[in-house]
């Protein structure tokens, strides 16, 4: 069953799909709210950056150093290299993932700095990434630097 801050991220994954992007979303989450939210804007803005757990933490402002050490990043897919460096930057101690079958980012980097690392194995997340990977391998290959 899907807690509702992964149906949060979930929510924004098929926001970023309905916009002709990468269904990737992410909620970031300090003392039980989301404090940010967003996904992956790489075709909707033309960034090389905007995946989407970078968008959450850019929606959610600048915060003390002290706020990152109490959050939770949910991410509807395993986080990339950059975007792990960015947990790891922030100090975020725990990240919950949608699902990992479609893209296995840097987890054990991850747990090997201390960050707690929870995948859920969500039918809805991995679901959503087959069908967009079947549709659109060009761009998934892009993405992914293949």
């Amino acid at each position: 069953m899907q807690d509702e801050f992964l149906k949060a991220a979930i929510e924004e994954a098929k926001q970023g799909y309905s916009e002709g992007g990468i269904p990737i979303g992410s909620v970031l989450v300090y003392k039980g709210k989301i404090i940010g939210r967003g996904h992956n804007k790489r075709v909707q803005k033309g960034s090389v950056t905007l995946h989407g757990e970078m968008d959450a933490l850019e929606n959610a402002g600048r915060q003390k150093a002290s706020v990152y050490r109490e959050c939770i990043l949910y991410t509807t897919l395993s986080p990339c290299p950059m975007c792990s460096g960015t947990i790891l930057l922030y100090g975020i101690p725990k990240v919950v993932i949608g699902e990992n079958k479609t893209f296995m980012g840097e987890e054990e980097l991850l747990k090997s700095r201390g960050v707690e690392v929870i995948v859920q194995n969500d039918e809805e997340c991995h679901h959503l990434m087959t069908k967009f990977i079947k549709e659109n391998p060009e761009l998934w290959n892009e993405d992914i630097g293949e």
